[in-house]
């Protein structure tokens, strides 16, 4: 449980914005929004594949850019 407490003479937007930064550096959303509903193991596996050819597609882009088209 990602708790914060207030500082003396600390105001409420400076109160939520530390509490926002602790839920992102926590990834309690992200892992809230993934367990949300059930995803069979084969669409897991579909979706880890087209992530993994999306990287490989970007890491291909930047090697090109980087290195010029050849």
């Amino acid at each position: 449980m990602t708790r914060v407490v207030r500082k003396e003479g600390e105001s409420i937007e400076s109160l939520l914005k530390r509490f926002r930064k602790k839920v992102n550096r926590a990834r309690i959303l992200s892992t809230v929004r993934k367990k949300r509903c059930f995803v069979p193991p084969s669409e897991r596996r579909r979706i880890a594949q087209r992530k993994a050819i999306r990287r490989e597609r970007q890491r291909q882009r930047r090697l090109r850019r980087r290195y010029g088209r050849q």
